[in-house]
């Protein structure tokens, strides 16, 4: 357990980092924080700026999160796919993994959560069996949008 003076010191490093990430120039912690505060505050308008100028909308924002987030990396002898859905639908995994079996994609590892939303992190590269020129990311991550909008 950490001691009275080894937390007093945690602290007073936390709010030195907090004061140099804010340019603040504030002693106390009661100003460090309001300083703080201010800062992102300053940063809010900013990235709202940021966004009028793009012409993204809150509601574009929502419906952005609202989409199926699929990134597919290509690796030295395969690929890393990323699946993150808001909701889980019935039959999800069956369907991502029969689109790999249909590309020729043998998956050596994954990490899947499907209670309420749906994730899925797998690594597979092309099976020795597989006949076809070769697949690459795009098509991959195509076809997994495709299996995703059939099973929704």
């Amino acid at each position: 357990m950490a001691s009275k003076g080894q937390r007093r010191a945690a602290l007073e490093h936390t709010l030195q980092q907090l004061r140099d990430v804010t340019n603040s120039s504030a002693l106390n912690t009661a100003s460090i924080i309001v300083d703080a505060s201010k800062y992102i505050e300053e940063l809010k308008e900013k990235v709202e700026g940021l966004n009028s100028e793009l012409g993204i909308t809150e509601s574009s924002i929502t419906q952005i999160d609202e989409l199926p987030m699929v990134t597919v990396k290509t690796l030295k002898k395969g690929f890393l796919i990323n699946v993150i859905l808001e909701k889980n639908f019935p039959g999800m995994l069956v369907s991502i993994l029969e689109v790999f079996e249909e590309l020729g994609l043998d998956v050596l590892d994954a990490r899947v959560s499907c209670e309420d939303s749906f994730q899925l992190e797998a690594v597979g590269k092309e099976s020795h069996m597989n006949d076809s020129v070769g697949v690459d990311a795009q098509v991959v991550k195509q076809a997994v949008l495709g299996a995703i909008k059939n099973t929704d």
